[in-house]
């Protein structure tokens, strides 16, 4: 096994492997969130099945809480969670959930009912648990490397939208006419989503850990005191000093995560009002409260599709230098200014036609994508590798915090227009 001293100082074969490991990370972005995305883009599917159960908000407002309720419990205990463990748990069980899922509907024949409805409904909860352990632990541990992986993590996740949205629209479309046609769409959807969530394990399991490069951060957070990175360096086949063990008093004393909140709240507070403002209108609203238009049933789903196209394409934008967003204040003011569109998506709704609509919704995926991005890879830079970590799951927590107050604001617009 190769030693590796306290120092944890680079050599150029360590640094090897960065192309690789964006790659890598872009598919594990896309294996965080894929099954979620699923359960969004055939949404048409189940208002067919369960048309008076609102599913687009409910299976929202089911995840979302053990979402964060694991989420804070992971962060509170974060110096002391295996890493890898973690991580392999979430993909695995977003794994068995969605497989399970596709198994519901294929025993089930895609029949109604409720007690149907409360089966998805507990494997949405399943997401959720899944969703915490993966969000958290990858955004964690990616702040301890270079900011490119989180960038290509995040762009993982925009793609899962838009790769579910590409293959509901071409499946929509190739079995629009054939009996129980919507049905076959879904069931090749979920297949290839099971398929994902396979390929993610491997992925974290047998080739990330082993690339040059990512060994390399994870021995020098393990030579600055960091504890959760020792399990993926044994797998890679690194032992550290003295046994695999740290010595807590041979470290300088990291931040407290109430000091780490402190410090970074205007950060937190970004990405907490980036999801509630997102996740008010996004995807409920969308599905319910649009109207009916000459697009008729593909209405609600080009406007999930343009949504996660352009939330992909904004989160490449930060790599371009010039056009990344530094300023905290900037970045305060970027977040606020999105409040705006709250009237513009009502009146659009009510007096506009669907070419605005399709212009709103595509400048809210713009701005959710590149606002995230410049934030989680802004966050973590000055501190040192564990509180890095920590940092990361502290960020999670109200990311995921502002999606469920957002998913509860979006029955508003129920109330609002007296459909509730």
């Amino acid at each position: 096994m190769t030693e590796v001293g306290s120092s944890g100082s680079p050599t150029p074969g360590r640094l090897e492997g960065k192309r690789a490991a964006m790659v890598v990370c872009w598919f594990l972005g896309l294996g965080s969130l894929v099954s979620w995305n699923s359960m969004l883009t055939i949404g048409d599917y189940y208002y067919a099945l369960f048309p008076h159960y609102h599913p687009s908000r409910v299976l929202t407002l089911v995840y979302q809480p053990f979402a964060v309720g694991t989420v804070a419990t992971l962060a509170y205990n974060e110096a002391r969670i295996d890493t890898r463990m973690r991580n392999l748990a979430g993909y695995t069980l977003f794994f068995l959930s969605t497989l399970a899922l596709l198994l519901l509907d294929l025993g089930t024949s895609g029949k109604g009912g409720l007690g149907n409805y409360i089966g998805i409904c507990i494997l949405v909860a399943a997401f959720g648990v899944a969703d915490a352990h993966v969000q958290g632990g990858m955004v964690g541990d990616l702040s301890l490397m270079c900011p490119e992986f989180i960038q290509s993590f995040l762009a993982g996740h925009a793609a899962s939208g838009a790769l579910t949205s590409t293959l509901r629209l071409m499946t929509k479309a190739a079995f629009e006419n054939s009996n129980n046609g919507l049905r076959k769409g879904v069931i090749l959807f979920l297949a290839i989503s099971t398929f994902f969530e396979f390929l993610c394990i491997l992925l974290y399991a047998f080739i990330f850990p082993k690339l040059p490069i990512v060994k390399h951060y994870r021995a020098k957070a393990a030579s600055e005191g960091s504890k959760t990175v020792l399990a993926d360096l044994a797998a890679a086949g690194i032992q550290t000093e003295a046994n695999e063990t740290v010595d807590d008093d041979k470290y300088p004393e990291r931040l407290s995560t109430k000091q780490l909140l402190f410090q970074n709240f205007d950060y937190a507070l970004d990405l907490y009002l980036i999801c509630v403002l997102t996740l008010s209108i996004f995807p409920g609203f969308l599905y319910e409260n649009t109207g009916h238009h000459k697009l008729g049933s593909w209405y609600a789903v080009v406007l999930i599709a343009m949504y996660n196209a352009w939330d992909l394409v904004s989160r490449y934008i930060p790599l371009m230098e010039c056009l990344k967003l530094k300023s905290r204040k900037g970045l305060m003011l970027a977040t606020l200014s999105r409040f705006f569109l709250i009237p513009c998506f009502y009146f659009t709704a009510k007096y506009g036609d669907q070419g605005w609509m399709i212009f709103l919704t595509s400048f809210l995926g713009l701005t959710t994508g590149y606002l995230t991005v410049c934030v989680l890879t802004a966050a973590p830079k000055g501190h040192k590798g564990p509180e890095q970590n920590a940092l990361g799951n502290l960020l999670v927590v109200f990311l995921l915090g502002g999606v469920c107050s957002g998913v509860a604001l979006n029955w508003l617009w129920l109330i609002g227009n007296g459909k509730f």
